[in-house]
């Protein structure tokens, strides 16, 4: 029986010659990476432990994200935490405040993770770098410190769910919709422990930011992991951060691959969908019902790129933000900030009538930079509707594509991004 895509890095990576799912290995990590949340606790176990040190300074990366800058007392604390270790265990790698952003995106933009190889961060997002063929999970604190201390990771192998989408999408039908509409099918728990491997017709002409969003999201689903095998798409984004296919080993599933289960998906007939509160896997299609929303927030590791900030401009250009509606958005990263300014993507949001924040997790999680209150309603960008995920209990949360929120945000309604066609096709 042949390999998984997954089951290839994970054996090469705990000295077996073949894995197989169910399986309890002992896995190298060849990076690790930290943000201000979750790394201080996994910092504390291993100083109350005698264990304070870490297994390579070279092979960590460390970037606060989600509380940055600091909104209060505790907020600076844990950042102070992060860059005291960094300086005193002398890593190579950090990106801090304002030369950084929400880490996902700025390590998948570093050059640093290659395919064929393993991550693992406290944060359940990590899975996004596994659009570069990586095998690339989030941990809780305990493990991180493993981690950091031992570059090493207990694993179960897990099986993995084929998802083939044939096709390509309509105008104003994006990648975040191809994936709330998988895990509407498949439901919230329908990939538990398993890795999500994006195969298809679609997949081979998808860019590197769309694959992105599609791993994202694996968590929301349950998965360990998403995955898409290396193409020349893939060598072309890594050359032009100076990575090159010596640089790095390319695993392909094998014809006789076990899968757990296979999902087919006809891109074409995918449609602009919400997920309605409180679940992801709640999608319905934008604009079935006639929600007045009061806020509109475009970011997060999910839809934060430059890709994404452009669909928002060409909906927005020329148009204002519907009175009552709060619309707030956050480049992913520095480099992302600049290169919308140079765009004019900018000046195109404040125009509208919309504020630019500084790059951050930020509202994604409740922290800070646009908090909903008791009662508001949100359609967002982001990547989870969970109650209180945002701010208040009572408040709302309707995830979609950035193309959907710009839409809502202009006719202060949840609405069909078909309708901004013509703001598309003037664009191309």
């Amino acid at each position: 029986m042949g390999m998984t895509i997954a089951e290839k890095i994970l054996a090469a990576h705990s000295g077996h010659d073949t894995v197989v799912p169910g399986q309890l290995i002992e896995c190298h990590t060849d990076w690790v990476l930290c943000h201000e949340i979750t790394t201080p606790a996994a910092l504390r176990m291993l100083e109350e432990r005698g264990m304070d040190r870490v297994f390579n300074p070279d092979q960590i990366v460390a970037v606060p994200d989600h509380s940055v800058p600091a909104m209060n007392i505790k907020a600076a604390q844990m950042y102070q935490k992060l860059k005291s270790w960094v300086k005193e265990k002398g890593i190579k790698h950090f990106y801090d405040v304002g030369r950084g952003g929400i880490a996902h995106v700025v390590l998948e933009n570093t050059g640093l993770i290659k395919p064929g190889q393993t991550l693992v961060s406290g944060d359940s997002h990590t899975c996004n770098a596994g659009a570069l063929g990586c095998f690339a999970t989030g941990v809780g604190s305990t493990d991180l410190a493993g981690a950091i201390y031992a570059g090493r990771v207990w694993f179960k192998v897990p099986e993995t769910m084929l998802i083939r989408v044939t096709g390509q999408t309509q105008p104003g039908v994006t990648p975040k919709d191809v994936v709330l509409e998988v895990i509407k099918r498949i439901g919230a728990d329908g990939a538990n422990y398993l890795v999500m491997e994006w195969v298809g017709e679609y997949i081979d002409h998808l860019d590197m930011e769309g694959r992105y969003t599609l791993t994202n999201m694996a968590i929301e689903a349950g998965g360990k992991t998403g995955i898409v095998a290396v193409d020349d798409t893939t060598r072309a984004y890594l050359a032009e951060r100076g990575v090159h296919p010596g640089d790095y080993t390319e695993y392909t599933s094998d014809a006789d691959a076990r899968y757990r289960v296979v999902i087919d998906v006809d891109a074409s007939a995918v449609e602009p969908t919400v997920a309605y509160p409180h679940i992801p896997s709640n999608g319905r299609v934008a604009g079935s019902d006639k929600i007045a929303v009061t806020h509109a927030y475009v970011g997060s590791c999910t839809n934060g790129r430059i890709g994404d900030l452009r669909d928002v401009a060409r909906i927005l250009k020329g148009r204002k933000v519907a009175e009552g509606v709060q619309m707030i958005v956050v480049p992913a990263t520095q480099l992302i900030w600049k290169q919308a300014a140079s765009e004019g993507l900018l000046e195109i949001f404040v125009e509208a009538g919309a504020s630019v924040s500084y790059p951050s997790c930020g509202a994604c999680l409740g922290m800070h930079s646009g908090v909903l209150g008791p009662d508001d309603v949100c359609i967002s960008s982001t990547n989870r509707n969970f109650v209180g995920r945002m701010g208040d209990p009572s408040a709302a949360i309707y995830l979609a594509s950035p193309a959907t929120v710009a839409a809502s945000a202009v006719s202060g309604f949840i609405s069909d991004p078909r309708e901004y066609n013509d703001s598309i096709e003037a664009a191309d």
